[in-house]
């Protein structure tokens, strides 16, 4: 566990883990069908986040990319097929941050934030546009802001 996460709970920590495949799964899944494109760009992103996220976040996303592509897949298993069920399940997993985001120091929790609207809005993009690329749909427009989860830094 990492030393931001020493006052949270056990489930608290596995929340806040898991916040990038929940966020995968809510925006690559909001137009109704998860794409391997989508699932590629999340696998890479957890990749790249381990190497190149904001210094203070490097850790974090260590621990979060041990075994990612395998949770993020079993995540897309367990949930619901019908999308609109699916959505709701996720929105709800992911508000749990709200009580946990007041536990953390605050400028981690905004930076934490700030990450995982990146995520959000490049899952969004891997699927639309010219090849693939520089397009958000409708469906993923409506969620890439995250809006389920409060600001920290407000």
């Amino acid at each position: 566990m990492i030393p931001e996460f020493a006052e949270l709970t056990q489930e608290e920590v596995e929340t806040m883990y898991a916040m990038p495949i929940y966020v995968a799964v809510l925006i690559a899944g909001a137009d109704g069908k998860i794409d391997n494109t989508e699932i590629r760009k999340a696998v890479s992103l957890a990749n790249l986040k381990k190497k190149k996220a904001r210094k203070e976040l490097i850790d974090y996303y260590h621990a979060v990319n041990t075994d990612y592509e395998d949770k993020l897949k079993m995540a897309i298993a367990n949930f619901p097929a019908d999308y609109k069920e699916r959505e709701k399940l996720l929105i709800e997993e992911i508000k749990k941050v709200n009580d946990i985001f007041p536990k953390l120091e605050r400028s981690f929790a905004i930076k934490l934030y700030a990450s995982f609207k990146e995520i959000a809005k490049q899952i969004a993009e891997a699927s639309g546009g010219v090849f693939g690329y520089m397009s958000i749909g409708y469906e993923e427009s409506k969620l890439i802001d995250l809006k389920m989860i409060k600001d920290p830094a407000k």
